[in-house]
This record gives C-alpha cells, structure tokens and sequence, in this order.
C-alpha cells in the first residue's frame, strides 16, 4: 500500500506536467486541489460550522497545503522530477532530525549534506535552475509545517474532515493563481479530463491507501518506506518523461534516501504522508 502510494503521487505529478504548457503549472495547482476537495467533501461530508480555534487551525492547514502545492509544481516545471522531491524531501527530514536528539543523528545530516552538495554542484547545469532548487525547498519547507500540523488537525476533527476543509480552503487561495495562469483553457474537456486524474493519483488514492496502511504499519515504519519517495520520483521521471540522471545526481539521492531513512526510524514526529 506504501510503496502504491508512493507511486501514485509521482505518476500524478509526472502526468501533471503535462498540462504545463496548457494552463501553466498554477493552473494545474488549482485543478488538483479543487477536485481534490469536491471529492474529499463528498466523501467526508464535514460541517462548515466551526468555533474560532477550528477554523484557524483549519485555515492555517489550508494555506500550507496551498503554498506546498503551489511551488512544487512551480519547481517540477523548471526542474527534474527527481531532484525536485530530493530538495523538497527536506521537510520531512529537517522535521525528523529536529524531533530526535541522539548522537546518531549527526550521521543523517552528514549523509543528507554531502547529497544536497553533490545536487548543488550541478545548478546552472544538466537542467537545474536555481529557481527551481529555491522552490522546491520552499515546498519542503511546507511539507514540513504539513507533518507538524497534520497531528493538530487529526486531533480537532474527525476521520478527513479537517483535511476535507482544508483542502477547500486551500482551492480559494490558489483560484486566483490558477486562475491568472490558466485562464478560459481551465475549462477545456480535455484539460479537466487530466487534472481529474491527477487529482485521484495525486490526493484520493494515496491518502486512502497511507491510511489503511498506517493501520497495519508503526508509523517509523510508515517513515522510513516514505523515504523512498526521492528514488521513486526519480524512477518516474525517467519512465515517464524521459528525465535522465547523471551518476552523481543519482548518487545524491542514494544518499538523502538513506539519510531520511535513517532519521525517520528513530524520529518521533508524525510519519510524513503528502496531501
């Protein structure tokens, strides 16, 4: 179920970029989680009813999920796939190291600094703009705040609904990007043919599959299957879109995957599950 998740999420994002040159990757963002959140409200049919403290975490919730979304695929539109969720992949990694304070864990950042440096080196280089590093890491950055906030939110509601109203709230920051990108092509059948797929492959499928597998998994476990996400994306892009690696750049990511591993196993925070 982790390793389909995984998968999913990254044959989404591949397919996505696809429609770049359509609706540019704004206007992709907003197709996603606007779908996205039609579903989830569907499915988990939550109130809109909330005291002060719920609707403020929930919005705060909603604009990280707006703002990772955004500059991730602002990232993947100017980047390769697999480099773009390495740099991204520091979210969960910084979130995993600052959670645990063992010895051991200076190993890991040794580890995920000598393969960001590796991935550094080649900026300007082989297709990777520093905009979209900067990006991505931005992303990352978000991710991180997603973990950290994903346990309040399960806390304060039930089952998905928070996440359900989240992710509406997250549609109406992104409506005027997607919106100023994308324009009238939004609307085009085949357009939203794609972005109703991406949205599944991208949002329904994986979360409904981590969750069932968050249930027979301990979440370190959960952790440290996610930190295969940079190898899988890397996968993907080649599969899919013909991204080529060099040996270095694949050498770099060996290195943050093992790092990642490693501080997720013994980290404390909420395994990283990407909305």
């Amino acid at each position: 179920m982790v390793l389909g998740s995984i998968s999913s999420i990254q044959v989404g994002a591949a397919l996505a970029t696809g429609l770049f040159d359509e609706v540019g990757a704004m206007g992709v963002t907003l197709l996603r989680t606007l779908i996205s959140a039609v579903l989830l409200v569907l499915i988990w049919r939550p109130s809109f009813r909330l005291d002060r403290g719920r609707t403020r975490i929930a919005l705060l919730f909603g604009f990280v999920l707006a703002a990772m979304n955004l500059s991730f695929y602002e990232a993947i539109d100017r980047i390769p796939l697999g480099i773009a969720v390495t740099f991204e992949f520091i979210g969960p990694l910084g979130v995993a190291l600052i959670t645990s304070h063992r010895r051991r864990d200076l190993i890991w950042v040794a580890m995920a600094a000598a393969g960001i440096l590796l991935l550094s080196g080649g900026i300007g280089e082989e297709g990777i703009e520093l905009f979209g590093v900067v990006l991505a890491v931005v992303a990352g950055v978000f991710w991180g705040c997603y973990i950290l906030l994903g346990k309040r939110v399960g806390e304060e509601f039930y089952g998905g609904q928070g996440l359900a109203i989240a992710m509406v709230f997250s549609t109406v920051i992104c409506t005027p990007f997607g919106v100023a990108d994308g324009g009238a092509d939004l609307l085009l059948p085949s357009v939203l043919a794609v972005g109703f797929a991406v949205a599944i492959l991208s949002t329904t499928l994986p979360l409904s599959l981590e969750m069932e597998a968050l249930r027979r998994l301990p979440s370190n476990v959960f952790g440290v299957m996610m930190s295969l996400e940079p190898a899988m994306a890397a996968t993907i892009g080649f599969l899919l879109l013909g991204q080529d690696m060099s040996a270095a750049q694949i050498a770099a990511i060996a290195l943050v995957v093992s790092a990642s591993a490693g501080a997720l196993s013994s980290a404390r925070a909420p395994a990283p599950i990407e909305p």
